[in-house]
């Protein structure tokens, strides 16, 4: 690793390459960041206010966030021309956590405003936009500080497995073979700093719009959510649809983009090359075996992170100076181009299952944290008195009031941490252990069949978790009076 001064002179040595490298990845991000944030909004209010559509999309919406950018950036590339690859990657990259953070800011809003609107006549308009929606501001910010990051990297990867003469990707793919890391830190303090500069000034929106949200006191009504209804028909056909949309779409997606067979493997194309061609019973194998290899440090990075994302959660309301401080190195770790840190890694940790859980957690973390620390911050205040004032403890207090509260946003970080768990094996795997999915990715890059079919396989597994997951989830708030907000 170059000392900070070397990498200050070659950001200043390099200070006239940056501005077209720069506004290029700017215009794909923020092209991005708006298309997808809008369409996640729009889809947010329409699960929240009918579950059956969420139920209906779910496996869309864990595909889509669970695709591999890796992966998919060379086909976006070959499928795509202009500013589309990139911005269309940014806008996967946002899709996910804006939804996710839509849904349960609506879901969370307070029954009692709201029966004071239907009381005085007003529609089923009036409540979303007077009560729900504008509850769910502060949510839908949280997810926003995410998302910005998301999309300058989802640009960035874009660039950097796409080709192209301009962008902080490209600059970073043509310094790869010079030996020269102190312009590979250089490019990644620059990323770092653009989605820096989005996180901060989302927060800081959050922080001022959070005072005119925040409720007073804890919503005690009875949640008027139930789990999923209906005869046993009904959830069979309703399973299925789930399962099949997902291929569905993306069967139409290839066929109506004339993508070259070559390149883009429809489900059916997939489906053969696994059970059907004659070297079917190799490719199971080796999908299988990179499977065994991947998903069981998947789930152990994904509890890691959702720990740790977990505890700095609890220091931001106990000791914010603390988790203040430690908000750079979060951010860096959040957006630096693996490409460049991984040689650094690789040199603390060796090449082995550590320097995989820690990639993981890097990646993982800071979209739970942002979300369990919005939940505990929108616990209202006058809640935290009562145990107070009988002579109970920051912690006693935090332990029996405030993390019971903010549960949901629990849930919802475990949602944004499953498929990020994954892409972070996958890319610690592709750049430097030599193992499981990510591995097979890199080895069989020409072999569009494989690389198709070990995503299809991946998305499968998570998106059963996911389902099993929700159905927890949702007999968990059913029995909790306190939290006021119906199950999604």
């Amino acid at each position: 690793m170059p000392p900070p001064s070397d990498i200050l002179f070659r950001l200043w040595h390099d200070r006239g390459d940056y501005p077209g490298h720069v506004l290029a990845t700017l215009q794909a991000s923020i092209a991005g960041f708006l298309i997808g944030n809008v369409v996640a909004v729009a889809a947010g209010v329409l699960f929240a206010l009918s579950p059956p559509m969420l139920r209906l999309f779910r496996g869309i919406n864990i595909a889509a966030f669970a695709l591999p950018p890796i992966a998919i950036a060379p086909i976006l590339a070959l499928t795509m021309s202009g500013m589309a690859p990139r911005i269309t990657l940014a806008a996967l990259g946002v899709y996910f956590v804006t939804m996710t953070a839509t849904v349960i800011g609506i879901a969370q809003a307070d029954s009692r405003a709201e029966d004071v609107i239907r009381a005085y006549g007003g529609s089923r308009w009036k409540v979303l936009r007077l009560v729900q929606f504008r509850g769910a501001v502060p949510s839908i910010l949280a997810g926003l500080r995410v998302a910005a990051p998301n999309a300058v990297l989802g640009a960035i990867l874009a660039e950097f497995g796409g080709g192209g003469r301009w962008g902080l990707g490209t600059y970073l793919l043509g310094s790869l073979g010079r030996g020269e890391p102190d312009r590979l830190w250089g490019i990644g303090l620059v990323a770092t700093l653009i989605a820096g500069l989005s996180y901060a000034g989302f927060a800081l929106l959050s922080r001022k719009v959070l005072g005119a949200t925040k409720a007073v006191t804890l919503n005690t009504a009875v949640p008027t959510g139930k789990p999923e209804s209906g005869t046993m028909f009904a959830r069979i056909v309703m399973a299925l649809a789930t399962v099949a949309l997902p291929f569905l779409l993306w069967w139409a997606l290839i066929k109506l983009s004339g993508a070259p067979s070559m390149i883009a493997k429809t489900p059916g194309d997939v489906f053969a090359y696994l059970f059907l061609a004659p070297s079917a019973d190799l490719a199971q194998t080796k999908l299988l075996a990179a499977l065994a290899q991947t998903l069981p440090i998947t789930f152990a990075g994904m509890i890691a992170g959702l720990s740790f994302a977990f505890v700095l959660a609890i220091l931001s309301k106990l000791s914010p100076r603390f988790t203040q401080a430690l908000m750079p190195v979060a951010l860096i770790t959040q957006t630096m181009p693996l490409v460049a840190l991984t040689p650094l890694l690789v040199l603390i940790l060796g090449r082995g299952t550590s320097l995989t859980l820690w990639i993981t957690i890097s990646v993982t973390f800071f979209p739970a944290f942002v979300t369990l620390a919005q939940g505990i911050a929108l616990v209202p205040r006058s809640a935290e008195d009562l145990p107070r004032a009988y002579g109970a403890t920051r912690w006693t207090t935090m332990r029996m009031v405030v993390i019971p509260a903010s549960l949901p946003y629990l849930f919802a970080a475990t949602r944004l941490t499953v498929p990020r768990a994954l892409l972070g094996v996958m890319i610690a795997e592709w750049l430097a252990t030599g193992r499981g999915v990510g591995n097979l990715l890199a080895y069989l890059a020409l072999s569009s069949a494989l690389t198709v079919s070990a995503g299809s396989v991946s998305v499968p597994v998570l998106h059963a978790a996911s389902v099993r997951f929700d159905l927890g989830f949702e007999g968990i708030l059913g029995r909790r009076r306190f939290l006021g907000a119906p199950p999604y």
